[in-house]
């Protein structure tokens, strides 16, 4: 799409600090190399982006946002010193978002609507976990956003990894995500919303992401299996 195309489709103007890698851009030592950027526009299916290299179109790349989490998409258009990002993503994630950019359109044109979270929710670049239930069993996990005081988890279904029985544990019951203490506060549609015991620092929530690799096949729990739909929702 062209980037005056877009500028007529109903979008959210708002700055949002990432970072970006291109394909062909490496490093010294034969990494991909990321670049910082920052959102000018943005809408459930595209945005523009601010960057100091634009890249071509049709390049397709990885974008993470700590407000938004990370994206992948293709550049359809581009300006100078920014490009227009086509985003792929779920239908689920895609209802996520525009929840979220409704809500800061409305922030925007009305000063006195404030954020009601006590603490700053964000979605952390890598959003696989694993869950550890008072039996001790360990669970795949994927991590919808997370806070200070808590975070939101869905199945991994959601980010293609495959589980033969996902779990969700009642309200009440204590678990680990990561390596953070916490207890089931409130049942998602696909998931479940856990409160901390403590508040956690920035270096225990880094703690709470495990490569997919280290992800441990679901014990065979019988707990029925959730609806296919996703939520969003911050504790």
């Amino acid at each position: 799409m062209p980037v005056q195309d877009f500028l007529n489709q109903r979008a959210v103007n708002v700055t949002v600090d990432g970072s970006y890698t291109l394909p062909n851009w490496y490093d010294p030592q034969g990494r991909l190399r990321t670049f910082a950027c920052r959102t000018t526009r943005v809408s459930p299916f595209r945005m523009i982006v601010d960057v100091p290299v634009v890249g071509k179109v049709g390049d397709r790349l990885t974008s993470y946002f700590r407000d938004f989490g990370k994206f992948e998409g293709r550049i359809s258009d581009t300006m100078e010193r920014s490009f227009l990002l086509e985003l792929e993503m779920s239908r689920a994630r895609r209802e996520k978002l525009s929840d979220m950019l409704v809500w800061l359109e409305k922030k925007q044109k009305d000063s006195a609507i404030k954020c009601v979270r006590k603490h700053a929710r964000f979605v952390p670049p890598n959003q696989h976990s694993t869950l550890t239930l008072a039996d001790g069993s360990v669970h795949p996990c994927f991590i919808i956003d997370v806070s200070a005081s808590g975070v939101a988890v869905s199945s991994p279904e959601a980010s293609g990894v495959a589980v033969s029985s996902p779990v969700q544990p009642p309200v009440g019951m204590p678990l680990a995500v990561g390596a953070c203490i916490g207890r089931v506060v409130r049942l998602l549609p696909n998931g479940i919303a856990i409160k901390f015991v403590e508040l956690q620092n920035s270096r225990a929530l880094e703690r709470l992401s495990v490569k997919v690799g280290q992800m441990v096949a679901p014990a065979d729990s019988g707990s029925p299996e959730p609806a296919a739909s996703g939520d969003f929702v911050a504790v």
